[in-house]
């Protein structure tokens, strides 16, 4: 049986994609989740699963973060990105950050079934505007490496640091006490190679669909 795993936040193109899946891929088993954390949830439940299709924007996993996050815990895993950001260079950032193809979510019925048939037999589905970009950034590259290397816990904290929580904060949210979160805090800076939180953050924002935008946070003891 083939297993198809969806994270996407918006109902509607969640609706969309099981009329899809239904109708190109009989049979088959859909898993949904519609935040961060359900989505590595879901994909620890199951590691074998043919396909994920993934929004570039999930609540808790913003951008690119969560596609390199889960390259490095389940490399296994096919995983097609699906957004409605279709700019040349964020389809060719998704591919070269190990996704297996780009689907635009204003592809008809037809286009998404056929770029699932074709993924789901192996072969990488990539539209032409990709094309028209340059290749992504080593410096880029060099951050994904890195945050693949730390731990799900570490990787949850660096996304909360990244909207604006401050550690106690943090600590509260996931149930332990200050002094863990510094201790995941010196993890995290130690891996990336960061001195400090705001430059952590910064690294992080690399991975963001616009990078540009990412505001430096104060810092704190």
């Amino acid at each position: 049986m083939t297993t198809i795993l969806v994270a996407d936040d918006h109902p509607l193109f969640r609706e969309a994609l099981r009329g899809v899946v239904g109708r190109n891929i009989p049979g088959a088993e859909l898993h949904e989740a519609d935040n961060a954390d359900g989505l590595y949830a879901m994909a620890d439940a199951h590691p074998d699963a043919d396909l994920l299709l993934l929004d570039l924007n999930m609540p808790g996993a913003q951008g690119f973060s969560a596609l390199v996050h889960l390259r490095g815990l389940h490399p296994q895993l096919p995983v097609v990105m699906v957004s409605a950001r279709e700019e040349p260079a964020v389809v060719r950032r998704a591919l070269d950050h190990g996704a297996m193809g780009f689907i635009p979510k204003s592809s008809n019925a037809d286009a998404l079934g056929a770029a699932l048939r074709r993924v789901l037999d192996g072969d990488r589905f990539v539209p032409d505007i990709a094309g028209a970009a340059p290749q992504t950034a080593q410096d880029e590259h060099d951050i994904a490496a890195r945050i693949r290397e730390l731990t799900p816990q570490q990787f949850r904290v660096l996304q909360m640091l990244g909207s604006g929580k401050l550690n106690k904060q943090i600590g509260y949210e996931l149930g332990v006490s200050e002094a863990t979160i510094k201790a995941h805090m010196s993890a995290i800076l130690r891996k990336l190679g960061a001195s400090n939180r705001t430059q952590a953050v910064l690294m992080a924002g690399r991975l963001s669909v616009d990078p540009e935008q990412v505001v430096p946070l104060d810092d704190e003891d």
